[in-house]
């Protein structure tokens, strides 16, 4: 019987993954520089293995544009730019051109670590001559799809604040602000935000972590033990990391134990009141989250066709999601179904009474937020060792069905979970 079933799970999903996952020849994609002269086809190639970009340039074909990724320029010492300046001295010496982000000729003057960072383009061309570009008012890059290749933050004073931190703290942010009118609504103290804000920030934070690590990246107890509770890195030397690499259903798990000590202890009312209301905050939570891991061109999608609306090329992610080529923008699928989530539970819980039924609205959190990342799966690069799988199912996919059932069981047990609105 088991057999069956995950025949026809992989029967069923066949179709869907050939139909939406595409290949790239050697990771090249298309595109054309427009110049005064006209437009000029090339062969689009990005990696952060500058070994890969000498081997494309070298290719056979005749017009190659590289876009740089940040580990083919950003320094962190003379080890680096040793490993680098041969490269670029080489590109030189076989007639390629060094660009910025105007496409203008840069480098000419000789390299230098400062000079590094003008570099964002290297063109091969048989057809396009330096004083094409000089000439030209305007020259630009021309793709069937988007690319999107930002700042990962703005710098302040010589600090740089990344825009996945500041995705963090306006869902924090927000969070407490609605949470704040729907205590008020519910004529409870204001005293109780808080140590909500505390309990859930502390359970997002360290469940979202361990849960990586247990789920997708086991292997980090025995290598880097530190690194699963901090937010460095000891091998090969301790470096400030941030918390890199967190999981939604680690950080779903510990909230509702946070959550539980919250109710019993601290507002002292039934869990299921206490979780019908986070759920609203965490929806929209999730979705500045995803934008966050959209700026940092992480938790990608697979391939996606050059003429679909949806592809984008990420130049700076990284290569354990594949080749650099046009993909889909999995993160933003996710973060449109958590606002249209957020948006749901705020309207069943403002002009409907399901939220006098105890569980109701979290139990539909669970079952709508828990397909949508199911679904979105199906488009989804991995995101580390595929620690369980089933059928064709990935990790992120097995570990959201427990959750969708669980919605499905709290809804109905929210039936005999009523209470009166005075309460």
């Amino acid at each position: 019987m088991k057999d069956k079933i995950r025949f026809f799970i992989l029967f069923a999903l066949l179709p869907f993954q050939l139909f939406f996952s595409q290949e790239y020849k050697n990771g090249f994609s298309d595109g054309s520089i427009v110049t005064k002269k006209g437009s000029t086809p090339v062969k689009i190639f990005v990696s952060p293995d500058m070994k890969q970009v000498y081997d494309a340039l070298g290719s056979e074909n005749a017009d190659v544009l590289v876009i740089l990724n940040k580990y083919n320029t950003e320094l962190s010492g003379q080890r680096e730019y040793g490993y680098l300046a041969p490269y670029y001295e080489e590109f030189k010496k076989k007639g390629y051109f060094i660009l910025n982000e105007n496409f203008m000729p840069v480098g000419e003057e000789g390299m230098s670590i400062e000079s590094l960072k003008s570099y964002k383009y290297i063109l091969k061309s048989g057809q396009l001559t330096k004083l094409d570009l000089q000439l030209s008012k305007m020259v630009w890059l021309n793709t069937e799809f988007s690319i999107w290749n930002p700042n990962e933050g703005i710098d302040i004073f010589g600090f740089k604040l990344r825009y996945y931190g500041l995705m963090f703290v306006f869902a924090f942010g927000f969070g407490i602000l609605i949470m704040r009118q729907i205590f008020k609504i519910d004529n409870v103290d204001d005293k109780f935000i808080d140590p909500l804000f505390t309990w859930t920030l502390l359970g997002t934070i360290f469940g979202a972590r361990i849960g990586h690590v247990v789920f997708y990246e086991p292997s980090l107890f025995v290598t880097d033990f530190w690194s699963v509770f901090l937010p460095i890195r000891t091998k090969p030397t301790l470096e400030f990391t941030g918390f890199s690499g967190l999981a939604s259903h680690g950080a779903t798990i510990a909230l509702i134990l946070t959550t539980l000590y919250y109710s019993y202890r601290i507002i002292k009312k039934n869990p299921f009141w206490v979780y019908d209301r986070l759920g609203i905050v965490i929806a929209l939570g999730g979705a500045f989250v995803r934008v966050g891991n959209f700026f940092n061109s992480e938790i990608i999608g697979k391939p996606a066709s050059e003429t679909s609306p949806f592809a984008i090329l990420f130049p700076q992610q990284s290569m354990e999601y594949g080749a650099i080529v046009p993909r889909y923008p999995t993160q933003l699928f996710e973060a449109f179904g958590y606002v249209c989530l957020f948006i749901l539970l705020a309207v069943l819980y403002k002009f409907t009474r399901k939220k006098y039924q105890q569980g109701w609205l979290f139990g539909l959190f669970f079952v709508i937020l828990w397909s949508i990342r199911f679904f979105v799966e199906f488009l989804k690069e991995p995101q580390g060792d595929e620690v369980i799988t089933f059928a064709g199912l990935n990790t992120g996919q097995v570990l959201s069905i427990p959750f969708m059932l669980a919605g499905v069981a709290i809804m109905i047990y929210s039936k005999k979970n009523k209470i009166e609105p005075a309460e």
